[in-house]
């Protein structure tokens, strides 16, 4: 039996962060987070590339675009979907989540997911940073961690 675990290490690899503008007051601090991660991982600044779009809804179609490029080994997607009085908020939230899901799957990348969908601003806040951490922090490492499992893999295959 073999147990495969990736090592979260960004040396000598390119990662873009996609993000939200809409809720831009936590967004900022979700990729300030991402950012820290990658760094304190061996990334180089000069390999993250910071993507902002207008909303979620934008989300998966940038990403699309970035790996289309086929320049980054990992994707780490960020935004705030926070709860209105209307259901836009379930449509924005689960479609984005789909869109990013399926671009994971179809162009056999990691993504890590930093999409917050909270009741309130304060809770968003919360996970900005705040009492729970830094969701984007998380993403990140999860992007880099998934990166090198994939890479395991692969080379188990050869």
């Amino acid at each position: 039996m073999t147990d495969f675990v990736g090592i979260p290490d960004m040396s000598g690899k390119h990662v873009a962060i996609v993000v939200s503008r809409f809720n831009e007051s936590v967004t900022q601090k979700l990729v300030d987070g991402a950012i820290d991660a990658l760094e304190r991982h061996n990334g180089a600044r000069e390999d993250i590339d910071v993507v902002w779009v207008p909303g979620a809804w934008e989300l998966p179609s940038a990403t699309r675009a970035l790996l289309a490029t086929e320049r980054y080994d990992a994707i780490v997607a960020l935004g705030a979907v926070i709860r209105g009085e209307t259901p836009h908020f379930d449509f924005v939230a689960g479609e984005a989540s789909r869109g990013l899901a399926e671009a994971g799957a179809d162009f056999d990348v990691p993504i890590g997911f930093g999409l917050l969908t909270t009741d309130t601003v304060e809770q968003a806040e919360a996970r900005a940073g705040g009492a729970h951490g830094n969701k984007g922090w998380d993403a990140a490492l999860a992007a880099l961690e998934m990166m090198d499992l994939f890479e395991r893999l692969r080379a188990r295959e050869g």
